[in-house]
């Protein structure tokens, strides 16, 4: 089984910039993909980003294209999930989570889960 652990959340202001951190256990880290989502009170889960195994294909919901950067460490079993100009919009609980390919968007396309961590983006 694999563990994952989402840290990084917090309140920041309007336009500014959070980095998340999804840490891993296990050897099987750098076989998956990995994906970013985030979930609102009262709203359906959310795809917002995701990468392949080796960090070398990405994608990005339309909602946060040129504003958040989702990367990868293999050697520090990490993924991350840079968020720049935030917006109010982005608040949410947001989750890291394992698939077997990076191009899956569907949140019961992902096999293991981290417990989320908060981001509040408010005045």
């Amino acid at each position: 089984q694999v563990q994952l652990v989402e840290s990084g959340g917090g309140l920041v202001q309007p336009g500014g910039s959070l980095r998340l951190s999804c840490a891993a256990s296990g050897r099987t880290f750098k076989s998956y993909a990995m994906g970013w989502f985030r979930q609102a009170p009262g709203k359906e889960r959310e795809f917002v980003a995701s990468i392949d195994m080796y960090g070398s294909s990405t994608y990005y919901t339309d909602s946060v294209q040129g504003r958040f950067t989702i990367s990868r460490d293999n050697a520090k079993n990490t993924a991350y999930l840079q968020m720049n100009t935030l917006k109010p919009e982005d608040t949410a609980v947001y989750f890291c989570a394992t698939a077997r390919n990076y191009y899956y968007t569907a949140a019961n396309k992902y096999d293991y889960w981290g417990q989320g961590t908060q981001v509040t983006v408010s005045s």
